[in-house]
């Protein structure tokens, strides 16, 4: 028995299939011509990692003024301070690995030959 085989018996002794009341209505449609992926969408690329590198200096600043706020005495949420920080962190490596894969991409077109 297939993977897929094994699968379907435990989806199908659902009670009620309840795989059926989760969107009763909802067909899904793809066009066949393509034009899915030739047309833009709402937001282009640049307007993602504009957004992306907008919640990194978010992050960043909420980091800083929460460790501001520690270091004046206006809080004893040292935990936090350091939490904000670690996730600020996570987020600018991660802005930048992203950076860099598009960095590396872009000079991998480069050295292609048309």
């Amino acid at each position: 028995m297939s993977t897929i085989g094994s699968v379907s018996p435990a989806i199908s002794g659902l009670p009620g299939n309840q795989l059926d009341k989760l969107q009763p209505g909802l067909k899904i449609t793809m066009p066949t011509d393509g034009s899915h992926l030739a047309s833009p969408g709402t937001q282009g690329f640049g307007n993602m990692l504009d957004g992306l590198v907008g919640l990194v200096d978010t992050k960043q600043n909420e980091a800083q003024s929460v460790t501001r706020r520690v270091l004046l005495g206006d809080t004893d949420q040292l935990h936090q301070s350091v939490i904000a920080m670690q996730e600020a962190g996570v987020a600018f490596s991660l802005m930048v690995e992203v950076r860099n894969k598009l960095v590396e991409s872009y000079q991998e077109l480069m050295r292609m030959q048309v």
